[in-house]
């Protein structure tokens, strides 16, 4: 495999950099930024296209070259330690970094189960929370994440790091047009006669453990700060909470944890169907 010798901060080492900070060079390059042995291992096992490794190439491991000599790219890059630590975002500088292509998922692409559970993320905000949502549908079994409306980026270097390497493992679809969504869940609602959507809200509505979630469902997580916008709630079949301890003074619970016990609710009672 060709590689290429980086010695400065030349036109190659500031790509890299952008690919890293700037959301908007991400989508023009169509790649994006990964390091962590846990997201690259994912990446190849879920056959993610790695274009290039960066590597210090008197500091690598067992598992690094045995990554690099086996992992087709389409050129490598050997940068020197320095280099390499300003690239990372970890104390302890990763020996292996990949530039990896976007992946696009359209609704109808992604294959569902017999009883699918889906979630909606509408307009996430903050990064933390989004990948530590990817982690928690692929801990719990979701068929998918979607998100919607204007949010942060899915492929922010921040996001797919609290993902924990289930970002290369759930199947995510971003929607900027609710129509599109809307005639999905139409289709679903005549695949799956049962089908429902159900919205989350702080608010005293249906508790979540008097709901039947047995059915196949899209689960409809709010935003941070807004919760869930007016027309996804009266779009919804139902509308459910969390129930709180009266003494709390807690009044929500964090959007990731909340999306994650609710999650939970549901598979632990199809399990005990």
């Amino acid at each position: 495999m060709k590689e290429i010798k980086v010695f400065s901060k030349n036109s190659t080492f500031q790509k890299f950099e952008v690919l890293k900070r700037n959301r908007n060079k991400r989508y023009r390059y169509r790649e994006f930024l990964v390091e962590g042995v846990r997201s690259l291992n994912e990446a190849v096992k879920n056959n993610w296209k790695i274009r290039s490794f960066l590597y210090d190439k008197s500091n690598l491991s067992d598992w690094a070259k045995d990554m690099i000599r086996s992992v087709e790219t389409d050129c490598n890059y050997c940068l020197p330690l320095e280099l390499m630590k300003e690239l990372s975002g970890k104390d302890d500088t990763s020996e292996l970094m990949a530039v990896i292509e976007m992946r696009e998922n359209r609704l109808e692409s992604v294959p569902l189960s017999d009883t699918p559970l889906i979630v909606l993320f509408d307009r996430p905000s903050n990064r933390g929370n989004l990948g530590t949502l990817i982690r928690s549908c692929d801990a719990l079994g979701a068929d998918m994440l979607i998100m919607t409306g204007h949010s942060v980026d899915l492929y922010d270097p921040e996001v797919v790091v609290s993902a924990m390497g289930s970002f290369f493992n759930v199947p995510v679809v971003r929607i900027t047009d609710n129509s599109v969504l809307y005639d999905y869940i139409a289709g679903l609602k005549n695949r799956y006669p049962d089908f429902m959507t159900i919205g989350t809200t702080a608010h005293h509505e249906h508790s979540i453990y008097n709901v039947n979630l047995t059915a196949p469902l899209m689960l409809m997580i709010g935003n941070e700060t807004m919760g869930l916008n007016k027309a996804f709630k009266e779009y919804c079949d139902m509308l459910c909470t969390i129930p709180m301890s009266e003494k709390s003074y807690a009044t929500s619970f964090n959007v990731s944890v909340a999306a994650s016990i609710m999650m939970y609710e549901i598979t632990r009672q199809r399990r005990c169907n």
